[in-house]
């Protein structure tokens, strides 16, 4: 049994056991459908884990260069690499690395393509396009909402580009189940569809909560076999990165003060602002253990977080025993959307970072202080 008190305060701990759980739901649907499924950085980065990571998945996809580096540093496989917009002074490096360039629009790809071949001619390049679809719940989130910036719309296609890539790629999911997908592959098909035949590989972005208990993999593992049937057995790729990460570790902190203002309020060693951001921005409420809704136990408290902001805010929470100084509060599933995302606001100490191997073995693979914060500035 992991002692919590033995631990960094604040720390994200990931257990490797359930990653490798997700990452075997993840191997099975690429066994079943002959899908390709890549880690998109962007949710789920910790690349202590990689070696393990890499036992599943075919390889990451990054959103520029320096994710692209890290996937090529530490990823066995593949490293897929798209951004809204490539810098000039970077695409040569980002062509060195990359077996896959993503480009946004067709501007872009005429721009560069030349250059990326005659840098990496194995590089296999692709446009990202928009199918104008997406059931997200959240505008933020919305990759093809109104006046989206990401990716090609049906009426900005430029044909003349279908000559320089192998593959198109669209996302528009967010902790998303199979029917939205299906939704999108509607929208995709009945806009894209007459451009596959000739491609290589189609992407279907990432979103996907393949991990989650009530996601329907069956379904997914049809859906994708029905969509490669249809179009002569191409290849596909999925991206998740939350789904990686999906409830694989905590985030832990400690109650440094109890104060009344109206009501009991706890400041912990932690913060919504600078440690689980999504949290704010999603946004939605972390669940934390032995706590229950505002009034559902005998003791409610505002955990608060330890930064100036008046908002850092973790939410209303209910305990059975009164909370006290040193106590440990476990904020549950924070290792996606967390430390990919933190900030130093305030010079406030980034958690450490946590393995629980296999074995129950308990490795502090990093810790954080003055100098991460300094490096940031000048």
């Amino acid at each position: 049994m992991l002692n919590y008190n033995d631990l960094p305060s604040p720390s994200y701990v990931c257990d490797l056991s359930r990653l490798e759980t997700n990452l075997k739901i993840l191997e099975r649907v690429k066994e079943r459908s002959g899908v390709k499924i890549i880690l998109a950085l962007k949710g789920f980065a910790m690349w202590s884990t990689f070696d393990l990571v890499s036992r599943y998945l075919d390889g990451a996809t990054a959103s520029g260069l320096h994710e692209a580096t890290l996937a090529k540093e530490y990823m066995r496989g593949e490293v897929h690499t798209y951004a809204p917009a490539f810098k000039a002074e970077e695409i040569v490096e980002i062509a060195k690395i990359s077996d896959h360039m993503v480009f946004n629009t067709p501007s872009q790809l005429k721009l560069f393509a030349q250059e990326v071949k005659r840098v990496n001619p194995k590089v296999s390049l692709s446009l990202r396009v928009n199918p104008e679809f997406s059931s997200s719940p959240v505008d933020l989130y919305k990759p093809c909402g109104i006046y989206s910036r990401l990716g090609t719309t049906l009426e900005n296609f430029d044909e003349t580009v279908l000559k320089l890539v192998d593959g198109l790629n669209f996302h528009a999911l967010c902790e998303q189940n199979v029917d939205a997908l299906e939704g999108v592959l509607y929208a995709f098909e009945e806009k894209f569809g007459k451009y596959i035949e000739g491609l290589k590989y189609v992407n279907f972005g990432g979103g996907h909560h393949i991990t989650r208990e009530d996601y329907d993999v069956e379904s997914l593992i049809r859906v994708i076999k029905e969509f490669r049937s249809r179009h002569n057995n191409i290849e596909v790729y999925l991206e998740p990165g939350e789904a990686v990460g999906w409830q694989t570790g905590e985030l832990v902190s400690t109650v440094l003060d109890v104060m009344h203002n109206g009501m009991d309020i706890a400041i912990l060693d932690t913060s919504a602002e600078a440690h689980m951001p999504d949290t704010l921005a999603m946004p939605y409420r972390a669940e934390v253990r032995g706590s229950g809704v505002a009034g559902s136990k005998p003791y409610t408290y505002r955990l608060g977080g330890n930064t100036c902001l008046a908002g850092d805010i973790m939410g209303d929470y209910a305990f059975d025993q009164p909370l006290k100084v040193g106590d440990k509060v476990i904020f549950e599933d924070q290792i996606h959307y967390t430390f990919v995302k933190n900030t130093t606001f305030n010079g406030i100490k980034l958690p450490s970072l946590v393995l629980v191997h296999q074995n129950g073995a308990v490795e502090v693979v990093k810790d954080f202080g003055y100098e991460d914060y300094k490096m940031r500035l000048s």
